[in-house]
């Protein structure tokens, strides 16, 4: 089938998950600084069989898009433009809080819930949980 990444897209970091090749369970996979991320996915494109990209569209409280949207969408026709791959869009509002939880739950230290790095892939792996979600709904 194929693996499905996820990208939380932020200005200096980017957090990556994605799923099993059945597609079924989300990963957290890599956090990679912003400048970077291009070579990286064009690694991993050669590296692993991806039938999909999910990203994580920011969102205010009032539903209206976030500053960082417009970064977003230059980021995402330059990613459709290497890739071809279907792009979706997932809101992402939430995600960092959730992650945080998760790693409360998981009896996570107190200093690694501050690693910004491991908050960004796992937040990741939420917008990517939640679109799997959705989409087995549907």
């Amino acid at each position: 089938m194929g693996r499905i990444l996820a990208i939380d897209y932020g200005a200096k970091r980017i957090g990556l998950a994605h799923t099993d090749e059945m597609q079924l369970i989300a990963c957290p996979l890599d956090t990679i600084s912003s400048k970077d991320i291009f070579d990286y996915l064009h690694h991993y494109f050669i590296k692993e069989t991806v039938t999909s990209v999910v990203i994580g569209e920011p969102k205010t409280l009032g539903n209206k898009p976030a500053l960082i949207t417009a970064k977003i969408k230059i980021f995402t026709e330059r990613l459709q433009k290497i890739s071809k791959l279907p792009i979706y869009r997932i809101d992402e509002r939430f995600t960092s809080k959730i992650a945080i939880n998760a790693m409360v739950e998981m009896n996570v230290k107190k200093y690694k819930r501050r690693d910004k790095s491991l908050v960004d892939k796992i937040s990741a792996a939420v917008i990517l949980q939640s679109y799997l979600d959705r989409k087995s709904r549907v």
